[in-house]
């Protein structure tokens, strides 16, 4: 799949993320309606945040996909990390929301009404926001979206807040202790302040120009390794990713009598292969003259590569 057709497919789904919010919107409000569960109130609540996220994402990997102008040379695809940043914050908010509603329940509980309509609405729910979810993580990995991915968690949240609440609405009627209907929420809501923590991390780190992981970055290694015949050797490799671009930057040692043809196409041989391994990757070689010190570090490209 080429970048193009990455970013068509980013916002095309995206974009459907924002019906089916709000869709299980409407089925999470109606199942607290006919039943009156602060638990199923407090699902609803986090699905509006759902549908706030699903727009601020769609949004935002339209943008992003913008290329690259004069005030913004290497491209918008920062932008993707402001969303999941944003989701992750929606999601602690989320939590907050439950927690508010949970703890006034829980001095005066009682067992909701038409429990088996209710929990048969939220189950639908509950199934529909699953499958999306691995729809959105999944495809967030492959087309390198954080904003994608970042949603699919936010949604998979809502999935763990719903078997929470389904389980808990179950135990509650079951024993009839009114109070476990609240309490359920409130552990549920620890759990989603988690998973809204580790969706902000992750944005933040990608926003910070983190090094690609250490798998990917040592397939580049091989890459160079095996395709940098004529130059006398490689160091001071640096890689950083930015929503679906990898960026490689690195100095290539070569003879100080060698024309600056033959170094270029060693250059275009060392893109070429890093290309295969990661497609669309903008990679910066900066060519040396032997003898020249950079950082006091030579290696040859047969020893490895030293970053």
């Amino acid at each position: 799949m080429n970048k193009t057709e990455s970013k068509k497919s980013a916002q095309w789904l995206a974009f459907w993320s924002i019906p089916l919010a709000i869709v299980v919107l409407g089925l999470k409000m109606g199942a607290w309606w006919v039943t009156g569960s602060v638990a199923l109130l407090s699902d609803g609540l986090e699905s509006i945040v759902n549908v706030v996220a699903a727009v601020v994402a769609f949004m935002v990997i339209g943008y992003a996909a913008k290329p690259a102008d004069a005030g913004h040379p290497f491209g918008h695809y920062k932008a993707e990390y402001f969303s999941a940043v944003i989701e992750g914050v929606l999601i602690v908010v989320a939590a907050l929301l439950i927690v508010w509603e949970a703890i006034p329940a829980m001095l005066s509980p009682r067992l909701p009404d038409a429990p088996a309509l209710g929990l048969g609405i939220n189950l639908l729910a509950g199934v529909i926001n699953a499958v999306w979810a691995w729809v959105l993580i999944s495809s967030g990995r492959r087309l390198r979206s954080p904003a994608l991915e970042a949603d699919g968690h936010h949604i998979l949240s809502d999935v763990v807040t719903s078997v929470g609440v389904l389980f808990g609405l179950v135990l509650a009627i079951a024993t009839g202790y009114a109070v476990l209907d609240p309490l359920l929420a409130i552990i549920v809501a620890c759990n989603i302040l988690y998973q809204g923590w580790k969706v902000i991390a992750r944005s933040v780190d990608g926003l910070m120009d983190r090094a690609v992981p250490a798998d990917e970055e040592e397939a580049i290694k091989q890459a160079i390794a095996a395709n940098a015949a004529g130059s006398l050797g490689v160091h001071d490799l640096k890689t950083r990713q930015a929503g679906p671009v990898i960026f490689v930057d690195f100095h290539m040692v070569v003879p100080s009598a060698m024309p600056v043809r033959e170094a270029h196409d060693i250059c275009d041989c060392l893109e070429d292969a890093i290309r295969v391994v990661h497609p669309g990757a903008r990679i910066a070689i900066h060519v040396e003259p032997e003898g020249e010190k950079a950082h006091g570090i030579r290696v040859k490209v047969v020893e490895g590569l030293n970053s």
